[in-house]
Order: structure tokens, then C-alpha cells, then sequence
């Protein structure tokens, strides 16, 4: 919010639309009024198992365009919600995404589930209506349509960075016989295959994969096999209800490996579904929600302020999301009103007038090369400690108070050390 208010001295007319060809159009991308309100769409999971971080993802949205709307908005148009449920069905979530597209949002925020976004984005790019997703780390979600022509951006970590980073702490812990539990949806079926890539980068093979559906209530004998087959360390790739029943399950048989995996170990139904099994876990992070500096600690204070919350269910989630938000918001507050079309946001995204100063990071030309905004020396390794989400090492906590900027093509933890 620092200076945004300078931004909103852009001006302008009506938008030229520009048809979309694709078979998943729902209609000609929108074009925004002189007068009224601007749409942006919000989709993701609000009720169901993943709700966990798809309201922190909502309030940071919501965050974010109130601070906005405080300055004026759009020249004095007001940035309005148009909010979905999802309930992380990708029937749902393909039907609600037609629907954001009819109702004319400029651009949207969302998706947290890797299938529902999956069956979704085509009606975002055949549109050539932005997508922004702040959750969603399955790495074929920006990797289906080729970046130069792609609406789908992203300022989440891809799996394709999160697992080789936790398979890079593993083996520098000495933990190399690896079983994989990873669930049925294509979360589960992207992630697999990034552990397993990631481990052939080390001359290394898992000795043991588990697929599971969601809703599983028990893995003991899929654990079993997985002791007898010598693992001494579990990666697991499901959300945060089924991370709790491999925890509990290992837990009860008494089996002491470690858990590691990606975001989703520091969610609050991980945690209090498992309570002493979760201790330990070990989990890729983007954030970590502590004042480590002005932006953060204001970030953190505003939250809990408007929310009435003492803490953040899922930090990573709303932080994300409220930096996706200003992100569209510098492409849309640095276009003439008769430039709010979808390519044109496209290009602003593309080649932003300026560096953002976020939450997670400094965002700079981030989606020049790629639609990737984040890389993979701005991971932290978090673990539970007596409940809570923390760093793992100290040094990452040291690191974290300085801002680490993208670096393109940098997967390898070793990468890690400096920042801008």
C-alpha cells in the first residue's frame, strides 16, 4: 500500500475486447464501464476439507482490496469481489469459473486445489481473462499453456521447487531411503512425480510408494510395507486431513522417521488432527508468520486487526493471496481506462512499471521469463515445535530477515545464501 496512491493517477476510456478462439470460451474477454465498480473473481475452496487455507487465501484478498479501495480504487471506482465456492470440486470449480468469465471480472484470484485448477484454466486462457493463483502448487497449473501466450500466473511455490528443496534437506540429514505416500488427486499425482524427479537427480530411487484416495481413514499396512521396505524417512504429498492420518498411523505403530513434505505439513488440520504425531514434521514454507520486517510485521497487524484473529491459520495462504492482489492491482492502476482488457493486464503483469514490495518478497519483472513469481532460495525449511509452525534451522530465520528475490532456474537449497 505504500505507493499505491501514486499509481492511482492513471486515466482513460473504455476497453478494446478482443475475442477469444479457444473451445473453452465462454465469451469475448470483458471490457470495463466509465462508471460503477471493477470485478475481480475469487475462486477457491470455503467450505469442505480444504477450507483450511482457502479462507486465509480469502482474507488476504479481502485485505488487500480494502487497503486499495481506502485510496480511491480504480479512479475512484471502488474493486469489487465476485467470490466462488469451489469446495474443491473440479466439476464445481470448471462451472464457477464459466460463470466468473459471463459476469466480466477484469482478472481473477484463486484456486487452491491442483485438480480443481486444472479443469479450470483453460476458460481463463481461452478467455484471455488473468488468472492469478496464490495457492495452487501443482506444477502443471502454469506449465499446460506457454508462458509468451499464457493468462495463468502464479506467486505460490511450484511443487517443482518444494520437492527437490525437501529432498535437498533429506539427504543433507542422511535420510535416502525414501517412501512416498502421496494421495489420488492430481495434487497427489504432480507431486509424486516432483519427488521422484527430484530424487533421480540424486542418483536415488524411493523404496516404497503409497497412493491412497482422499477420505482415507487408515495406511496402517500401506506403512507397514513401507518399514519393511527400510524407509527411514516418509514424503508425503496430500492435504493436510490425510498428512494427519499418515502421521497417526506411523505414530501408533510406533514407527520414529521423520515426515516431510511440502506446504501443507503447517496447516491447522495437519496439526490438530495429529497433535503429538505432527511434531517434528518437517515442511517447505514461503512465509512464516513473523515480524521479521516492516512489511511483514504491518501485514501481520492488519490481519489480525480486521479479522479479530490472533494468528493466521494458514499464513503462507493469506500472504500470498494479498500479494497476488496488489499485484493485479499496480497491472490494472498502471493502465488507461481504455486499456482494461484482459491482454493489456496480461502485459502489465508481464512488464510492471515498477517493483512491488510484498509480503513474501520483492516482486521484480517476476513473471518476465516464466509464470512462476517465486524460486526456490526464498523457501525456508519450517517444522512443528510444540504445536507451532517455526523455522527448522536458525540460520533460516536469520536469512529470513533479509528479502530474497527470484532467481530463474534455482531449484537447489545450495542456492539459498544472499538476497536483495
Amino acid at each position: 500500500m505504500f505507493f499505491l496512491a501514486a499509481l492511482i493517477a492513471a486515466s482513460g476510456a473504455l476497453a478494446q475486447a478482443a475475442p477469444a478462439s479457444l473451445s473453452a470460451s465462454v465469451t469475448a474477454p470483458p471490457s470495463a464501464t466509465p462508471a460503477g465498480t471493477l470485478k475481480i473473481g475469487l475462486i477457491g475452496p470455503l467450505t469442505g476439507p480444504s477450507s483450511d487455507f482457502g479462507l486465509p487465501m480469502l482474507n488476504g484478498v479481502k485485505l488487500a482490496i480494502d487497503e486499495i479501495n481506502s485510496f480511491g480504487g480504480y479512479l475512484g471506482r471502488p474493486l469489487e469481489l465476485v467470490i466462488k465456492d469451489d469446495q474443491a470440486n473440479p466439476d464445481l470449480g470448471l462451472k464457477l469459473s464459466q460463470e466468473l468469465v459471463k459476469e466480466k471480472v477484469i482478472a481473477t484470484i484463486g484456486f487452491c486445489n491442483t485438480g480443481v485448477a486444472m479443469k479450470s484454466i483453460e476458460v481463463f486462457q481461452a478467455n484471455q481473462v488473468p488468472l492469478l493463483v496464490p495457492c495452487t502448487t501443482g506444477t502443471p497449473v502454469t506449465t499446460r499453456f506457454p508462458p509468451a501466450q499464457s493468462y495463468i500466473f502464479r506467486n505460490a511455490p511450484a511443487d517443482a521447487i518444494q520437492a527437490p528443496f525437501m529432498v535437498e534437506e533429506i539427504v543433507a540429514r542422511k535420510l535416502t531411503k525414501v517412501a512416498i505416500f502421496a494421495d489420488n488427486t492430481g495434487y497427489g499425482e504432480a507431486g509424486l512425480k516432483d519427488v521422484q524427479k527430484a530424487l533421480e537427480k540424486k542418483n536415488l530411487k524411493a523404496v516404497y510408494v503409497g497412493r491412497f484416495d482422499l477420505g482415507v481413514q487408515d495406511v496402517t499396512e500401506q506403512l507397514k510395507e513401507a518399514r519393511n521396505a527400510g524407509a527411514n524417512v516418509l514424503f508425503i504429498y496430500t492435504i493436510a486431513p490425510q498428512n494427519a492420518v499418515v502421521a497417526n498411523g506411523r505414530h501408533a505403530l510406533g514407527w520414529k522417521v521423520p515426515q516431510v513434505g511440502a506446504w501443507a505439513l503447517s496447516f491447522p488440520l495437519f496439526i490438530g488432527g495429529s497433535k503429538d504425531a505432527a511434531e517434528g514434521s518437517l515442511m517447505a514454507l514461503s512465509f512464516v508468520a513473523e515480524p521479521t520486517n516492516e512489511r511483514r510485521a504491518t501485514f501481520l497487524s492488519n490481519y489480525a486487526r480486521k479479522f479479530n484473529a490472533a494468528s493466521i491459520p494458514v499464513p503462507m495462504a493469506a500472504a500470498q493471496a494479498y500479494d497476488a492482489t496488489y499485484l493485479l492491482a499496480h497491472a490494472v492502476l498502471s493502465l488507461p481506462g481504455d486499456k482494461l482488457d484482459g491482454q493489456h493486464i496480461k502485459q502489465a503483469l508481464e512488464q510492471p512499471k515498477r517493483a512491488y514490495y510484498g509480503v513474501v518478497t520483492t516482486y521484480d519483472n517476476s513473471f518476465r521469463d516464466d509464470r512462476e513469481a517465486l524460486s526456490a532460495n526464498m523457501l525456508v525449511v519450517g517444522t512443528v515445535k510444540n504445536g507451532k509452525v517455526t523455522f527448522a534451522h536458525p540460520e533460516d530465520a536469520l536469512r529470513n530477515n533479509v528479502v530474497q528475490r527470484k532467481r530463474i532456474a534455482d531449484a537447489d537449497r545450495s542456492t539459498k545464501a544472499g538476497g536483495s
